[in-house]
């Protein structure tokens, strides 16, 4: 089946996230273990239509799968959202011997893998951004470092908080999605957590219980805010106006997609990136690998794009239930 294939090439694309070097470096080992060459993309999509391409071996990816971000680099191509840009990739590929492509990224770079694929270029995503806000998978690469980052970020600030006898609202990343901003006011046992999923903009209700918490005695009061709804300089002043009670925001920011993975994002990347060969290797095309109820699974692309993701109702309520 490996012969169908002679060279993958492999590219990052949209925003980085820890775990993007181990899956990299597994999709180069696990294609030269069945005969296979690969060649790496830099700059995304950017890179494919400038051809900034190179040969990878066994030795150019030794010693990554503990280091953030992409080594690859990664950039944004409003281009590749062109026909011309998506033929021209698709022609960089057929004149670089690429027979396959595994591109590691979100849904904006899995739709132009999809396009790469009408084209006739074997293409496999793999989903990696700290959001997790991929519908098809349970996992995508890079949350579980972001998330645990976030956490103990949060924690040292609760400690200053504390001292201080403030209100500290902390904003989190994740775009649209509220998976970190979730898992973060569970794990750091904040008074309140704001979701762009479920934010109602009741200021008014925020301010009510932190006056509630400090009558019966509480010293600080955490907010976790998710980037999708933001402003939480503005909201701080409004707070503390409202309340008397000093009120500080900490944006996170990029800090949250850097640092070496943990345990989790370097295996389960490791398995996604060997999984995307594997797929090429039998032929495949126009699929993403996801990880669901403890096993590894692929969908169709264009299927993956039109699913739909919700935050846990269950976690939802037993988030509420814990702040109380």
């Amino acid at each position: 089946m490996a012969s169908k294939i002679g060279t993958i090439g492999v590219l990052t694309s949209g925003g980085d996230a820890p775990g993007m070097n181990a899956a990299i470096r597994a999709v180069v080992r696990r294609a030269i273990s069945q005969g296979i060459k690969v060649k790496g993309i830099y700059q995304g999509y950017k890179g494919l239509l400038n051809a900034e391409i190179t040969d990878l071996d066994a030795r150019a990816v030794s010693d990554t799968v503990a280091q953030g971000g992409t080594f690859l680099y990664t950039a944004r191509c409003p281009e590749f959202r062109t026909l011309e840009g998506q033929q021209r990739g698709a022609e960089v590929c057929r004149e670089h011997g690429i027979d396959g492509l595994v591109v590691i990224g979100g849904d904006g770079s899995f739709a132009g893998a999809g396009k790469l694929a009408e084209l006739g270029i074997n293409t496999i995503g793999v989903p990696g951004t700290i959001d997790l806000d991929i519908a098809c998978t349970e996992y995508t690469i890079g949350f579980d470092t972001a998330v645990n980052t976030a956490m103990e970020a949060i924690d040292k600030v609760r400690d200053t908080s504390t001292s201080h006898e403030r209100c500290s609202i902390i904003e989190v990343m994740g775009r649209h999605a509220g998976y970190i901003a979730l898992w973060c006011g569970i794990a750091n046992g904040a008074e309140d957590i704001l979701l762009p999923e479920t934010y109602d903009y009741d200021e008014q209700t925020l301010i009510n219980n932190i006056i509630e918490c400090r009558r019966r005695g509480k010293k600080h009061h955490i907010i976790i805010n998710a980037e999708g709804i933001g402003h939480s300089a503005s909201m701080a002043r409004r707070i503390e106006a409202a309340t008397g009670v000093e009120t500080r925001a900490t944006i996170l920011g990029h800090m949250q997609r850097g640092g070496s993975p943990t345990c989790k994002d370097r295996v389960y990347a490791s398995m996604m990136g060997a999984m995307a060969v594997d797929l090429l290797a039998e032929g495949r095309s126009n699929r993403v690998v996801g990880y669901r109820n403890g096993d590894w699974v692929d969908f169709d692309i264009e299927e993956a794009l039109k699913m739909q993701k919700h935050l846990p109702d269950y976690m939802l309520r037993v988030a509420k239930a814990l702040t109380i």
